[in-house]
């Protein structure tokens, strides 16, 4: 299978910072890449480049086999490009700007009318369609933006941040969204939510001052996190010392985190030695020397732990 997105050595210098600094990387169809680093990482002028709105230093950029650089009206029938914050026509309502970009596509008659329809109603803007864009929510400017990346139903797309701004029901269409389109088409998403990636992404690439420090899907990258397989234990503060004294001498235990919760609580991230299962072990341990506790559960939060580790400390995986 041909790769429909290619990254080969991309560096943007912008005088003497380099904020991408030799990203490689390759997006076949049906992949949902998430494109993950923390803010100035190089996540979105990455995407830039890719998109063609930003000329590399060095490096080369295609989509769908056509060079960006050589041939940018080529890659760009075949790309739809959701930027960071959106960038719209604030006089125009959803539909004439639909209209507007289907035109300058190329697009006219009964099948503009019939991909401005279909992108109205893929992202949920009926209710707006005809409110000047100015006046709409964050959420629906957003949503705005990504009708016109899917517009022409292209095979690549490219999304900045997609769910910014849009409340849960919102940011959970979107996703639905995206798995169904996925399968057709070659994906990235820059995000911050690391929840994202597991819900929507069968890879994840890991950005941090310009450079690739991490590649692979989200369940591989979660176990290299130390708190893989790790247990969180929910329980009222004053029980938390009795629960960790419980806990810190079974042999399958490596480390035990404690965190404040603001509603009085505590929590316990309980961290398996290995990676090793302990749900049970734990619960029966607690159980044993009669620690009262509010729940007991899988820790989900070791990509975010490896996320954390690696961008802090700038280190590979």
């Amino acid at each position: 299978m041909a790769d429909m997105i290619v990254a080969d050595q991309l560096v943007k210098s912008f005088g003497a910072k380099r904020a991408v600094d030799d990203v490689s990387l390759q997006v076949r169809r049906g992949e949902v890449l998430g494109f993950l680093g923390p803010n100035g990482a190089g996540k979105s002028t990455t995407m830039k480049m890719l998109t063609g709105f930003l000329k590399p230093t060095s490096g080369r950029a295609e989509i769908m086999g056509f060079d960006v650089a050589v041939d940018p009206m080529s890659a760009r029938r075949r790309l739809g490009y959701l930027p960071e914050g959106a960038p719209l026509y604030p006089d125009m309502t959803p539909w004439s700007l639909l209209h507007f970009c289907g035109r300058t596509r190329g697009i006219s008659g009964s099948e503009l009318r019939r991909k401005v329809y279909a992108s109205i109603a893929r992202t949920n803007l009926e209710s707006v369609v005809a409110q000047p864009i100015e006046t709409l929510s964050k959420g629906f400017k957003r949503r705005v933006g990504l009708a016109q990346a899917l517009l022409h139903d292209p095979d690549v797309l490219i999304l900045d941040e997609p769910t910014d701004g849009l409340d849960p029901n919102q940011k959970h269409e979107v996703r639905e969204l995206i798995r169904e389109i996925a399968p057709e088409k070659a994906i990235i998403i820059s995000t911050h939510i690391l929840e994202e990636v597991d819900a929507i992404c069968s890879r994840a690439v890991i950005i941090a001052n310009g450079k690739v420090i991490a590649d692979g899907a989200p369940g591989e990258l979660a176990q290299r996190s130390e708190i893989f397989n790790a247990v969180a234990v929910m329980l009222s503060k004053d029980v938390a010392e009795r629960a960790r004294a419980a806990l810190q001498p079974l042999d399958a235990v490596k480390e035990i985190r404690a965190l404040s919760q603001a509603d009085g609580q505590a929590k316990l991230i309980v961290a398996p030695k290995d990676g090793a299962m302990i749900l049970n072990t734990v619960a029966g341990a607690l159980a044993d020397a009669g620690v009262d506790v509010i729940s007991v559960r899988p820790e989900a939060s070791a990509l975010e732990d490896l996320f954390r580790h690696l961008t802090l400390n700038g280190e590979a995986a």
